[in-house]
């Protein structure tokens, strides 16, 4: 059974994917598979057969651009781009391009910003040479992820009070906003720096050095194979994985195969538990 709500969550998350590519094409907007996506492009031509996600990233410039384009793209479609701009709900500081016609629930994640199976957009920006620097923009960003998700009532488990509280005030919905503006302008604030030449997904979830990336590495891409499609990978991909990974090629025990995310999928009209 599990299996069969995976390959179904894949199917969505494929679309979602062509419908990204779709906008990047039309655009012209450089983007690259992040983490277990690219690993699941060179290691299964495809999905990683347990993943229930897709990562793909694109530098800010370029992520900017996205955004203000695929609002107008999107219009009138079953899509839903959430941002922390169109969701005052969504916590995170990345973007996440949403199917309205499925409904999830995540594991460790209760929250009431919108629920769909999706694809995650990461914007890459410029990162200081010096560790000190590096250390300071992680810690302060983290900082205003926390003071964030407090605000915006994220849990880990879900709470039988948490159905009683009323929705955001004005007030509160202010200060959040403020939150991620100010979250925002750390995590750019070394992009006006063109002697710098080392880009970051400031939100990965691996430790710090392991995604980090040259300007090279993400100019230089190359498509692979992707279940029925292709995906565009950094022609470098054997240092990039080598280094969040080590020997990616080699499966993971099979106690470690499962889905990282979701746990409660209803699409079309029916509810499915992994």
């Amino acid at each position: 059974m599990a299996d069969d709500v995976i390959s179904l969550i894949h199917r969505v998350e494929l679309n979602l994917f062509k419908q990204f590519v779709k906008i990047t094409h039309q655009h012209h907007i450089n983007y690259i598979a992040l983490g277990g996506t690219m690993l699941g492009a060179v290691r299964h031509q495809g999905f990683i057969p347990w993943d229930d996600d897709m990562d793909v990233g694109m530098l800010r410039s370029d992520y900017e651009y996205f955004l203000k384009v695929a609002k107008e793209d999107l219009k009138g479609s079953h899509f839903f781009l959430q941002t922390p701009w169109t969701d005052e709900n969504y916590a995170l500081s990345y973007s996440k391009l949403l199917d309205r016609n499925t409904f999830i629930e995540e594991k460790n994640n209760v929250n009431n910003a919108r629920k769909g199976v999706f694809l995650d957009i990461f914007p890459l920006d410029r990162i200081p040479d010096s560790t000190a620097r590096q250390r300071r923009q992680i810690l302060d960003m983290r900082r205003l992820d926390s003071r964030i998700y407090l605000k915006l009532r994220y849990n880990v488990i879900d709470n039988p009070i948490r159905k009683f509280h009323t929705s955001l005030s004005a007030e509160q919905a202010e200060t959040a906003e403020d939150f991620k503006k100010q979250r925002q302008e750390i995590m750019t604030m070394y992009n006006d720096k063109p002697a710098l030449m080392t880009i970051k997904n400031l939100a990965s979830q691996y430790a710090y050095e392991k995604e980090i990336l040259t300007l090279d590495q993400l100019a230089n891409t190359t498509d692979l194979p992707f279940e029925d499609t292709h995906i565009r990978v950094p022609a470098d991909y054997d240092a990039i994985l080598t280094r969040i990974y080590g020997d990616y090629m080699t499966l993971p025990p099979e106690s470690a195969r499962t889905e990282k995310h979701i746990v409660r999928l209803i699409t079309d009209n029916q509810e499915f538990e992994l």
